[in-house]
């Protein structure tokens, strides 16, 4: 079985956030970026289905800083290739993303066919969770998204899947392979790697280099202006019974005219 996992970095909600000089993106040059914890997960388990099933594990991820060392990070938990999409911009949108890694997938040399690409269903910057539903759209191949779970029967050449909804619910879906997954959380929780095996890795392995596609589809949002938002300090605490905040609330509500 052959398994495509797909990374990609963001930034890390614990550094103080800026705003760009042209007003419209986050300031980039001193943020720390870190590796999306849900393809983390979508790592997770391709490494989970290639010890049960064999076959291989190949991490692909956009050029971002940083990240080299995810890419050799994932060859140290036992991915069998790594590759870097070079010659992308910063900034991408979603769609934007979604519509170069379409592109690239099927030109890195045997890469394809894979019965599996699995991604993040969704990442703090993208949290809509369209990213993988659209790259599956782009490659014409079946998706299910927020997935907790994947058992694959070889002889059939179909995947069993869990999928998450709100409340606790759980659904089980059968998909026909080749299909794009979004996965919500691995079956186990993403394996630690020591630092040691992570610097073997950087002198034993190699990165895959290929271009990203000249052409990619325009933005369907213009962001117009960003801002951090104002500290008001007008917050004002109700108190009493149920009763007696119930009509604190609709007087404040007339008050300020939303009433």
């Amino acid at each position: 079985m052959n398994i495509v996992a797909i990374l990609k970095m963001v930034p890390d909600v614990v550094e103080e956030f800026e705003v760009a000089a042209d007003g419209k993106s986050l300031d980039i040059e001193f943020l720390r970026l870190i590796v999306n914890e849900r393809d983390e997960h979508a790592l997770e388990q391709a490494l989970i289905l290639k010890e049960l099933l064999g076959g291989s594990v190949t991490a692909l991820a956009l050029d971002a800083p940083d990240i080299d060392d995810v890419l050799f990070t994932a060859l140290a938990k036992g991915a069998d290739r790594a590759v870097k999409v070079t010659g992308v911009e910063e900034g991408l949108t979603t769609r934007s993303a979604a519509s170069i890694l379409a592109q690239t997938l099927p030109n890195v040399p045997d890469l394809l066919p894979a019965e599996l690409i699995l991604t993040g269903c969704q990442a703090i910057d993208d949290i809509d969770a369209q990213a993988p539903a659209l790259l599956a759209r782009r490659l014409q191949l079946p998706y299910l998204g927020l997935v907790s779970g994947v058992e694959v029967d070889a002889s059939t050449n179909t995947a069993k899947v869990a999928k998450e909804f709100a409340g606790g619910v759980r659904g089980e879906f059968e998909l026909t392979l080749p299909a794009v997954l979004g996965i919500q959380a691995a079956e186990k929780p993403p394996r630690y790697v020591p630092v040691a095996k992570v610097r073997a890795a950087m002198k034993e392995g190699e990165i895959e280099e290929v271009t990203a596609p000249v052409a990619s589809e325009a933005a369907l949002i213009d962001i117009i202006e960003m801002n951090v938002p104002e500290v008001a300090g007008r917050a004002e605490m109700l108190e009493g019974d149920a009763d007696e905040i119930a009509a604190r609330l609709c007087d404040v509500l007339v008050e300020r005219g939303l009433l």
